[in-house]
C-alpha cells in the first residue's frame, strides 16, 4: 500500500473531513519527529501506509465494543490513540508517562480540537484509574503480551475489547500469555503487513 492508496482507504471509511483532520495531524507528527524520535526515519515519508492505515484499522475491530472509553496505552507520537480519537466519536484518554510526549500529546489535542472527547494522562498504565472500566484498550509496540495485560487489567471489565497490534510475535505471545490469562484471544492479519498481527482479545481475566 503506498500513501495515495492509504489516504484513499482512510477517505472511502472514514470520510474528507476525518482525513482532512488526520493531514494536520501528520504534519504536527512530521515538524516533532525529528526532535523527540516519536516514529522511525525510514517511516517519514510513508506515515499514512505505516502509520494512519495502521492504527485506524483498528477503529472497525471495535465496531461492537460497549459504549465507553478508549484507553491507548503507551499513546507515545499518538499512535494508534490520536488516530481513534480522530476517526471515531467515543471518548479517548491517551495514556503517556514521558513528559515530553505527553506534552506532544496534549499540544495535538488542543491544535484538533479534540479537548472535549481526549484526555492526556501522563502516567504509566499501572498508575491510572479511570472512573469505571474503560471499552477498548490499545497498545502499539508497548510490552509483551502479559506483561501489557497485567499492567492494564485493573482499567479492564469481561467486556472490553483489547486491540493490540504486536507484529510478527502476535501468535507466539498469546501462546504464551494463555499460561496466566483467561479469555477469547484472536490475531488478525494486519492490512498494511500482511505477516504481522493485532491481536483481539475479550473476556481476559487472570488464570
Amino acid at each position: 500500500m503506498n500513501e495515495a492508496q492509504a489516504r484513499s482507504w482512510i477517505r472511502d471509511r472514514f470520510g474528507v473531513s476525518r482525513e482532512t483532520v488526520l493531514q494536520r495531524y501528520g504534519e504536527l507528527l512530521l515538524a516533532e519527529a525529528p526532535i523527540q524520535n516519536l516514529i522511525s526515519a525510514s517511516t517519514l515519508d510513508s506515515i499514512w501506509s505505516r502509520h494512519f492505515v495502521d492504527s485506524a484499522q483498528l477503529v472497525p475491530l471495535a465496531g461492537d465494543a460497549p459504549s465507553g472509553m478508549w484507553l491507548d496505552v503507551g499513546s507515545g507520537a499518538g499512535l494508534p490513540g490520536i488516530v481513534a480519537a480522530i476517526l471515531q466519536d467515543r471518548p479517548v484518554a491517551l495514556c503517556e508517562p514521558r513528559a515530553r510526549r505527553a506534552e506532544f500529546l496534549a499540544a495535538v489535542v488542543r491544535e484538533l480540537n479534540l479537548e472535549a472527547r481526549v484526555s492526556v494522562q501522563m502516567s504509566k498504565a499501572e498508575a491510572y484509574r479511570p472512573d469505571e472500566p474503560v471499552a477498548i484498550i490499545s497498545a502499539r509496540a508497548v510490552s509483551e503480551l502479559s506483561q501489557l495485560l497485567r499492567s492494564a487489567a485493573h482499567c479492564a471489565d469481561l467486556s472490553t475489547i483489547w486491540l493490540l497490534p504486536k507484529g510478527r510475535s502476535a501468535q507466539s505471545e498469546v501462546d504464551a500469555a494463555r499460561g496466566k490469562w483467561q479469555g477469547t484471544f484472536h490475531v488478525e492479519p494486519s492490512i498494511t503487513q500482511p505477516e504481522s498481527g493485532i491481536v483481539i482479545a475479550r473476556g481476559v481475566r487472570p488464570r
